[in-house]
């Protein structure tokens, strides 16, 4: 938890012989999970429920995708809460609406559903605000933090994915994360100057969103990568949703398109909208009314009136059984219009 200076104390145990604190699989597990991983081109098609059962078990490292509002696994996260999970750490570089419903969740009914931990660069929505439930869980010590930059958490996703303990950058000298975190400051070998050690992340399971994938989990991803590309690298196990199922054939048409392939991917879910409220490049814009009522429900939450959050999360998540049934609940015209706006912004940037 949060000590009264500020800093952070981590109780996660899984040290190695050197006294380093791994909070996912440690490095020697990591290559130990690829080497034993199956690597066939096999069918990985699965319901959203049966991925999340079979590869999330309580006190699992969960590396969630995407960036603020951009392709957030939010079909993955709704599962997620109404599964419940116990204990789990949460990794990611840099988070929205996602985490946020995992957050909102824990603070409603942490008998059901909590995390003891996130590590990350920056939980928040942007020109929306500060997230309150973020506030709310760490300003009452609810949760262990480990503060990166987002160049760091991205490095760490890097060196998991390749096999490597560590990897040295330049950042975070000349800042305070040093004191947040635990990277490690030595003298490069070459220069003799200061370098710092960023150590891997290896988390236990990544949870991604991507704009198409095949039946064997080859993925494309357009835009932005967000890093989601060495999350599936470096994780145990990858769960995979995607606007579009595509065939193989069609997909490897281009294979320096495939962002993330098969062999790195467990289970592949079809879910159109699985990253709404937030937005999909090529697919749709991000709800903005959506996120900014949730946002202030959230506002009243850390006031302490819980039951507007309380309501949306019976009415939205608890109330539906599948994402679809929450997706069924927006108004087509209000969908289109995402899609509409959505695609002025591709052609615009494009």
């Amino acid at each position: 938890m949060t000590n009264h200076s500020g800093l952070y104390q981590f109780s996660t145990s899984n040290p190695d012989s050197a006294g380093m604190v791994w909070t996912g699989l440690n490095p020697d597990e990591a290559r130990e999970a690829l080497v034993r991983k199956d690597k066939s081109k096999r069918d990985k098609r699965s319901s959203l429920k049966e991925a999340v059962d079979t590869f999330i078990k309580d006190g699992d490292n969960v590396a969630v995708g995407g960036f603020v509002n951009i392709r957030q696994p939010i079909a993955v996260t709704h599962e997620m809460i109404r599964h419940g999970f116990k204990d789990l750490i949460l990794s990611f570089q840099s988070g929205g609406m996602a985490i946020d419903y995992l957050g909102g969740a824990m603070a409603l009914a942490p008998d059901h559903f909590s995390f003891k931990r996130v590590e990350l660069a920056y939980w928040a929505h942007e020109s929306f605000g500060l997230s309150s439930i973020f506030r709310h869980l760490a300003e009452n010590g609810l949760i262990e933090m480990e503060d990166w930059s987002n160049y760091n958490m991205s490095a760490r996703f890097k060196a998991g994915a390749m096999g490597l303990t560590f990897i040295p950058c330049r950042s975070p000298l000349g800042s305070d994360i040093l004191k947040q975190c635990r990277a490690k400051v030595a003298e490069c070998p070459f220069t003799g100057h200061p370098i710092v050690l960023l150590p891997a992340s290896n988390p236990d399971v990544a949870v991604i969103h991507v704009q198409a994938a095949d039946p064997y989990g080859n993925c494309i991803i357009r835009g932005t990568d967000a890093t989601c590309p060495e999350m599936a690298m470096a994780a145990a196990h990858t769960i995979v949703t995607c606007e579009q199922l595509v065939s193989h054939e069609l997909i490897t048409r281009f294979p320096k398109e495939i962002t993330i392939p098969f062999f790195a991917v467990d289970a592949v879910v079809h879910v159109p909208f699985g990253a709404y409220p937030s937005s999909c490049r090529r697919h749709y814009y991000f709800n903005k009314d959506h996120i900014a009522s949730f946002h202030a429900l959230a506002g009243l939450l850390r006031k302490g009136n819980p039951g507007g959050l309380k309501a949306y999360y019976e009415d939205y998540i608890f109330g539906n059984h599948t994402f679809q049934d929450f997706i069924d609940r927006f108004p087509v015209r209000k969908l289109l219009e995402e899609q509409l706006s959505e695609l002025e912004n591709f052609e615009r940037l494009a």
